[in-house]
């Protein structure tokens, strides 16, 4: 399986349809001498309840224009969650199933994909 696959993946905890995958945190770990950039793992799943569409980079905290834009995304995508992946209870042809007692994040980054990462960028909240 590869990531994009999980995208548009509706998202279910029991019976109960949650959201849809829009997208896939991943997240540095470690430097190999080897390589030029770090190893990525996966670290969770953002979960839209309202549509299936991208964020387009508006999850980003600094992110404020074009104002318009800014607003119908802030509009389409309230209620938009990360979830661990530790609290993925599996994936199905159709489904991801999250755990009935699963963690539910902000989705929000507040460091720039340009900016190198710091251990504290990557906290729950």
């Amino acid at each position: 399986m590869i990531l994009s696959e999980l995208l548009g993946r509706a998202a279910y905890v029991d019976s109960h349809r949650v959201g849809w995958v829009i997208d896939v945190r991943l997240r540095p770990e470690g430097r190999d001498p080897d390589r030029p950039m770090a190893v990525l793992r996966v670290h969770g799943l953002i979960v839209s309840p309202h549509s299936k569409s991208s964020t387009l980079g508006y999850e980003r905290s600094t992110v404020r224009s074009p104002g318009p834009i800014a607003a119908l995304q802030r509009w389409r995508h309230r209620e938009t969650f990360l979830v661990p992946w530790a609290d993925v209870a599996g994936i199905d042809t159709d489904r991801i199933r999250l755990r009935p007692d699963h963690r539910r994040y902000s989705p929000e980054l507040i460091i720039s994909a340009s900016s190198p990462p710091e251990a504290k960028d990557f906290e729950h909240r």
